[in-house]
């Protein structure tokens, strides 16, 4: 969380140009209404693009907004006419509808004023009336708090997005025109306004790929919310651009040159980086600004896709590519229908230089985003952003469906407005675009709902990982599933999409203790079948004990506890099978746990530790559980727990080669992952290759020794005359504790080689 803002007064920040740079279309600075017709420039610049019938239309709309908002004036004091037009001029840049125009000047006057719904959509058609609904707020519903109030305003407008996209291109516009006059409010009011803003607007603007708006709220917010730091960089970038001019004109000017001497036309222009985004990178990379280097990008416009391709390699040619920070977003285009060349070269001058190359159409799209779909008139197809556009629609609408009230909505749909992406393959060649932090989960609810509520593994890149397992970029992923599946309460800590969680949320809320019981009967039945047994000819007297061993009341609590996913049928089935006699049984009981205690906790610990140090690894609760010999998993490996008769849940490390013979029985897998409170000593095995010397192997005793370790056991290999290696078990706290260990093996100038073992 970035620091509080410091409590001085905001400064001014000049309104930018909206899209400068995109064409005839997109050109136009934002425009002020004149004070003896407020509807002056809007009219210029509705007759730009509308023909003279459409013009006089807007301006029934104009006419009643101006008659319903009567006497009515802003906080600055003037007419409150001027902010509808104030907004419809915004839309009016982007050449939007006839409809969309009226609806921004008719925004407020079911809110504000004393006209109906009905009223709108009989003089202008539904269409308008259900865009100034969708914009307008709950006026007549009283909330307990203010945050309730704001995320039901937010639900019911991203349900009216649902219906009609539009509706947010005007709120956008509203909220634009609101921060360029937001000075004359108190300086708390700028600050929550700015806070709603960067939290919501903004990334909703990024998310339809409307590039000039969002970019113009960032600045805003930003100097609402901490002016002294918008000041003190705004005035380092001045003083940086002076410092820079010439190596700007000189790379712009070189690349125009190289372009034309190859025979390409091409428009190319730098530009600087915006006050915010240099802002975020200082605080996400903790850098100076001084060491910010790549104040400017270069964008270059040709004319077509083929060309994009042959002007990179023509620029690559002329300057030096930084390897690994070429993205292609024309073959994989963002998830907001961003289409573009990005590479970064190093300029002239030592400098890293960004470049992008793109269309024309291109350019509109990454400036306008969706709202490109609606520029009037001019035939583009613009098809890509605005399925893109559509289908997270969709999934907002899925999350309304699926329950919860609405601030678990908003909850759910700041979730879904991450800008960083992953992109992954389905094992059909399908990308798909998650938020970067997406786990195999969020990939499962991605593909579609079932799967992700029957998941039991993922194969990512043709290896077996848990589900809790990070996704990166270009991974191919294919999730296992088992009819007998179902969400996991512990997915809600992993999962990052909306969709996921509000999925998972859903299954747990719906489940009733009717279906739960029912669910865990037929979980039970079965996993008695695979053994052999039989839920129908349970004695009595095994099912009070199993009842006493997991505290439960009942039968039917039992039952649900297992539909609920709390406890592990393949657990209670087995401890349901009756023994020979009472001895028998706590003998087999004792040898059970004494096999799971010696393999989780190491000897040296003496009794009084086991009860106060328990290992905790969740998913497990109820179950005895074993740490495979194998591979020695420790705390922050990741994890895979497998049924095993006799041992309980026996966990492996997710690359152990032992678990081969398992990943077929998909009946005995458990999704496991180790508690945040896990601690201990845990043996682990390292392999030391070193020179062959005397004391070699009691410095290496005495510096594990002096890392909080100790050594348990020891073979030694000479290898040949000059190395020997040496195998040591040793004990750790965690993984990061053996990464400081072999760390410090590797610093020691007589050993060569130190690598963790799983045999």
């Amino acid at each position: 969380m970035p620091p509080a803002p410091e409590a001085v007064d905001a400064v001014s920040v000049p309104a930018l140009p909206l899209a400068a740079g995109v064409g005839e279309v997109l050109r136009l600075p934002p425009v002020k209404p004149a004070l003896d017709d407020p509807c002056a420039p809007l009219r210029a610049l509705l007759q730009q693009y509308m023909a003279p019938e459409e013009v006089a239309r807007v301006r029934e709309a104009y006419e009643l907004a101006l008659a319903a908002h009567g006497e009515q004036t802003r906080r600055s004091g003037e007419p409150y006419i001027h902010h509808p037009v104030a907004v419809a001029c915004i839309l009016a840049e982007l050449q939007l509808d006839i409809f969309t125009i009226q609806a921004a000047l008719l925004h407020d006057v079911i809110e504000d004023c004393e006209i109906s719904k009905e009223s709108l959509a009989e003089r202008f058609g539904p269409e308008v009336a259900e865009m100034v609904d969708g914009v307008s707020k709950l006026g007549q519903v009283r909330f307990e708090t203010r945050e309730e109030a704001q995320a039901e305003n937010f639900r019911k407008m991203f349900l009216a997005m649902s219906r009609d996209i539009r509706v947010v291109l005007i709120k956008l516009a509203d909220r634009l025109h609101n921060m360029r006059t937001m000075g004359v409010m108190t300086q708390e009011k700028r600050r929550r306004i700015s806070r709603e803003t960067l939290d919501i607007y903004a990334p909703i603007a990024q998310r339809l790929g409307i590039h000039a708006i969002r970019i113009e709220l960032e600045e805003l917010a930003f100097s609402h919310l901490y002016p002294k730091r918008w000041h003190a960089l705004n005035e380092a970038i001045k003083a940086a651009r002076g410092n820079r001019k010439e190596a700007v004109q000189k790379i712009e000017q070189a690349l125009l040159d190289r372009l034309h001497q190859e025979g390409f036309e091409a428009q190319v222009s730098g530009r600087e980086k915006h006050v915010y985004s240099i802002y975020t990178k200082m605080q996400k990379k903790g850098m100076a600004f001084s060491a910010i280097l790549d104040l400017h990008a270069f964008r270059v416009i040709v004319a077509d896709v083929d060309t994009c391709y042959r002007v990179l390699g023509i620029i690559h040619s002329l300057y030096r590519p930084i390897p690994g920070r070429f993205k292609d977003y024309i073959a994989i285009p963002k998830s907001n229908g961003y289409q573009s060349l990005h590479t970064v070269l190093l300029g002239p001058f030592g400098h890293p230089v960004e470049v992008q190359i793109r269309t024309e159409d291109m350019h509109r799209v990454a400036e306008a985003g969706v709202a490109a779909h609606w520029l009037y008139k001019t035939g583009m197809n613009h098809a890509h952003a605005e399925s893109q556009a559509r289908a997270w629609l969709q999934r907002l609408l899925e999350l309304q469906t699926q329950g919860g009230d609405s601030q678990e909505f908003l909850e759910s749909v700041k979730l879904d407005l991450f800008p960083d992406e992953v992109y992954v393959f389905t094992p059909k060649g399908k990308i798909l675009s998650l938020p970067r932090g997406a786990t195999a989960v969020d990939f499962a609810y991605a593909v579609h709902t079932d799967i992700g509520n029957q998941a039991v593994a993922a194969r990512v890149n043709d290896m077996y990982v848990p589900l809790r397992s990070l996704l990166s970029n270009g991974d191919k992923v294919d999730i296992v599933t088992a009819a007998s599946a179902h969400p996991q309460p512990g997915w809600l800590d992993v999962v990052v999409t909306a969709k996921a969680r509000s999925s998972v949320r859903a299954y747990l809320k719906t489940i009733q203790r009717g279906d739960a019981e029912t669910l865990g009967r037929n979980l039970l039945d079965k996993a008695l079948q695979s053994l052999g047994g039989n839920y129908q000819q349970t004695q009595p007297a095994d099912l009070q004990r199993v009842l006493a061993t997991f505290n439960v009341q009942d039968e039917g609590q039992l039952l649900a506890a297992i539909g609920m996913g709390e406890v592990f049928p393949l657990v209670v089935a087995h401890k349901l099978l009756p023994e020979e006699d009472d001895r028998g049984r706590l003998a087999q009981t004792a040898r059970r746990l004494g096999q799971a205690v010696s393999q989780l906790l190491p000897s040296r610990l003496n009794r009084e530790a086991v009860e106060k140090k328990p290992l905790l690894i969740r998913g497990t609760e109820g179950m005895p559980v074993t740490l495979a010999r194998c591979c020695r998993p420790i705390p922050g490996d990741p994890i895979l727990g497998f049924i095993s008769t006799g041992k309980g849940v026996v966990v492996h490390t997710h690359d152990c080669h032992n678990i081969r013979e398992w990943r077929k029985r998909r009946d005995r897998w458990v999704d496991v992952q180790w508690d945040p409170e896990a601690h201990g000593d845990f043996p682990v095995t390292i392999r030391v290759v070193a020179e062959s010397a005397r004391g070699v192997l009691a410095r290496i005793a005495t510096l594990i020794s002096d890392e909080d370790s100790n050594i348990d056991h020891v073979d030694i290999e000479p290898q040949d005359g000059l190395y020997t290696g040496i195998t040591f078990t040793i004990l750790a706290h965690d993984r990061d504790h053996l990464a400081k260990i072999m760390r410090s093996l590797r610093s020691l100038p007589m050993v060569s080689r130190v690598q963790r073992v799983k045999s």
